[in-house]
């Protein structure tokens, strides 16, 4: 029997929902957190999660929300497959520590984060050669720098990383004129991740001339629904990737990479590792590269054991429920 949930919703905008926070600590630093926040909502098609970063305003929010109640209450997709290809996730971690995590992975494909405030160039160089030396030259590598560079900048830092043969490069400038400007200047591709969720239309970003590929969160893109229909209006490949979810949202995020008609790379969902522990007893985690299809449920003794101090529940709670009044709007 699952311990009592934090609310339980009867009428609004979170009517036939039950509601539980948890926070999990982290196993390795990314995003500078102690912990992963969540709050897990269960309803009549199953769990759902909304686990929006603390510094995202609520209108921002709302889209990760609508994403938790789309997956509580609506049945996900049918899937054309039911293995899906995954990367392993390298934060900004020292070289050695990073060629070890790279190797233990079993992927072939390893995605590192680079740009870390605090941290040089040459840290980031010194990080993707380690990743490099651990997949091997058949390995594909893709690093990850969250709009940190200008368009000077990045091209200058690409033409460094040429030499590691880079299968794509993810959101080196903020803005999709940014990118634009960079595409000529690097024969690396460049795929979008946070451009597309700052109100570009997935037309805009066709026209824009500077994406090649695009990255895609279920929770920040609204939901699998949401998610699956901008990228058809694309046509551009997509990447199905995390937002540090639990597995209950790490599901979601299988679910949109097993619907899609096509999956040219390795999706960015075996990231329940960067977690000290998860809601379900057996974590949504690669093998040999590829994640099989799943759902688990939370268990009870585990939602128990995850629960945050009471102030921190209350925060979460108000926040659940602030956000959702925008859904009214």
């Amino acid at each position: 029997m699952s311990p009592r949930p934090h609310r339980v919703y009867h009428r609004g905008p979170l009517a036939g929902l039950e509601a539980w926070a948890v926070a999990i600590p982290m196993a390795l630093r990314y995003r500078r957190l102690q912990e992963r926040r969540a709050v897990l909502l269960r309803g009549p098609a199953g769990w759902g999660e909304f686990s929006p970063f603390e510094e995202y305003r609520d209108p921002i929010a709302a889209r990760w929300l609508g994403s938790g109640l789309e997956s509580a209450r609506h049945p996900l997709p049918s899937p054309r497959r039911d293995r899906i290809p995954v990367n392993v996730t390298v934060p900004p971690i020292e070289p050695e520590s990073a060629k070890r995590l790279v190797a233990a992975s079993g992927c072939r494909t390893a995605k590192v984060k680079v740009a870390e405030e605090g941290q040089s160039f040459m840290d980031d160089v010194a990080r993707v050669a380690a990743v490099r030396e651990a997949l091997g030259d058949r390995g594909f590598l893709r690093i990850d720098v969250n709009g940190a560079w200008g368009v000077g900048e990045a091209s200058n830092r690409l033409r460094a990383l040429e030499e590691f043969n880079l299968q794509y490069v993810e959101q080196p400038c903020a803005t999709l004129r940014e990118l634009a400007e960079l595409r000529p200047r690097t024969p690396i591709p460049i795929a979008a991740d946070e451009s597309i969720r700052s109100g570009a239309t997935p037309e805009e970003v066709l026209d824009s001339g500077g994406v090649d590929m695009l990255v895609m969160k279920v929770q920040p893109m609204g939901g699998v629904t949401r998610m699956l229909g901008w990228a058809s209006r694309t046509g551009l490949p997509v990447i199905p990737s995390s937002a540090l979810e639990t597995s209950v949202g790490l599901a979601t995020g299988l679910a949109a990479a097993a619907a899609l008609p096509e999956l040219p790379y390795a999706c960015g969902l075996a990231t329940a590792s960067l977690l000290a522990a998860d809601v379900v007893r057996r974590p949504l985690a690669a093998e040999d590269g590829e994640m099989r299809l799943d759902r688990p449920s939370p268990a009870p003794e585990l939602l128990e054991r995850w629960q945050p101090e009471e102030e921190v529940t209350s925060h979460m709670i108000a926040r659940l429920e602030r956000v959702a009044e925008l859904l009214r709007e």
